[in-house]
């Protein structure tokens, strides 16, 4: 398996959407989004995306291209927590050309989506985004409110909380 570019993603997104007459709404997350909103590491292993319609002949494409793809109709399901209600609404296009759309996340629901997993690496992609686009913790805070508002009543949710919090007094402090 080899690093996959940004640019090498488009590359095969075109060639899908030449080769299948299929227009193509692709909501990119994760590190390849990261690489769009300005990160100069510029590869990753895998695909992250939410998009509507024709998930497994995509990601059939892409496995034959010996490309790991986590895609998905739903990012919100991913996670006890859910989305920022309006994330879809909220998420800007990136890339548009010949029936093919790539969008990211609005920052702050980027961010909110990196909380929800938690890891080491999330909050380094997040802190990277937050700080890249000025997002105060107040912010964060907010738009992590309104996931918790439309999430089911969970344990996780306790966790979330926190992550929230010790990531809020991170971008404070420094």
């Amino acid at each position: 398996m080899s690093a996959l570019t940004l640019d090498r993603l488009i590359e095969l997104l075109a060639d899908y959407v030449r080769e299948t007459g299929t227009a193509l709404d692709l909501l990119l997350i994760g590190r390849l989004a990261l690489y769009a909103y300005g990160a100069t590491e510029a590869c990753t292993e895998d695909v992250d995306a939410e998009l509507v319609g024709h998930v497994e002949q995509l990601s059939d494409f892409l496995k034959r291209r010996n490309i790991p793809a986590n895609l998905s109709e739903n990012i919100s399901g991913w996670s006890v927590v859910a989305m920022p209600p309006g994330y879809r609404e909220r998420a800007q296009v990136f890339r548009e050309q010949g029936g093919l759309r790539i969008r990211l996340l609005a920052p702050v629901d980027f961010v909110i989506a990196k909380l929800r997993r938690g890891t080491e690496d999330d909050l380094g992609d997040a802190e990277f985004v937050a700080r890249r686009f000025a997002i105060p913790s107040g912010a964060v805070r907010a738009a992590a409110e309104l996931a918790l508002a439309a999430s089911p009543k969970d344990t996780a949710l306790f966790a979330f909380r926190k992550t929230v919090e010790l990531f809020c007094r991170r971008l404070e402090l420094s």
